[in-house]
């Protein structure tokens, strides 16, 4: 008997909603990882991308836990000599959620082409309200 090996055409892809009201931000974003990557399916072929498309909705209501709000920076920079910005979490989950959760999310992903791919079937929205009804999305209810 052979190992089954997917091929990228022969994967059925859903849509999956995910509400972050009131769960820790790594959690979910752990769980929309493990989604978009296909690991929670039985043919996840790790070179193929098997993975779903995910929805997360209230990311302004996902949960900092610890000191991490205060602690937790987030650092760009800018291309010029000393402009290194940082920005704490609670900054950063106040003016800017969707951020917040796409970043933990693609530390979550590979980071090869496979990984950037995945993260285009990403959808992120700070209120309940998102423009994917057509696409029959069904609620996750999986560990989170």
């Amino acid at each position: 008997m052979s190992t089954y090996m997917a091929k990228a055409n022969e994967v059925e892809k859903k849509w999956y909603i995910i509400d972050a009201a009131g769960k820790p931000l790594g959690r979910v974003a752990a769980a929309a990882a493990t989604i978009l990557r296909g690991k929670h399916r039985p043919e996840y072929t790790p070179n193929v991308d098997c993975g779903e498309y995910v929805i997360v909705i209230n990311a302004k209501d996902a949960v900092l836990t610890g000191n991490k709000a205060e602690q937790k920076k987030w650092y760009r920079h800018t291309g010029y000599i000393g402009h290194l910005k940082e920005v704490s979490y609670g900054e950063l989950m106040e003016n800017r959620p969707e951020k917040a959760m796409e970043l933990a999310i693609s530390g979550m992903m590979p980071h090869n082409t496979l990984g950037r791919k995945c993260l285009k079937k990403l959808k992120i929205y700070s209120g309940s309200e998102h423009g994917h009804e057509a696409q029959n999305p069904v609620e996750w209810t999986g560990r989170i």
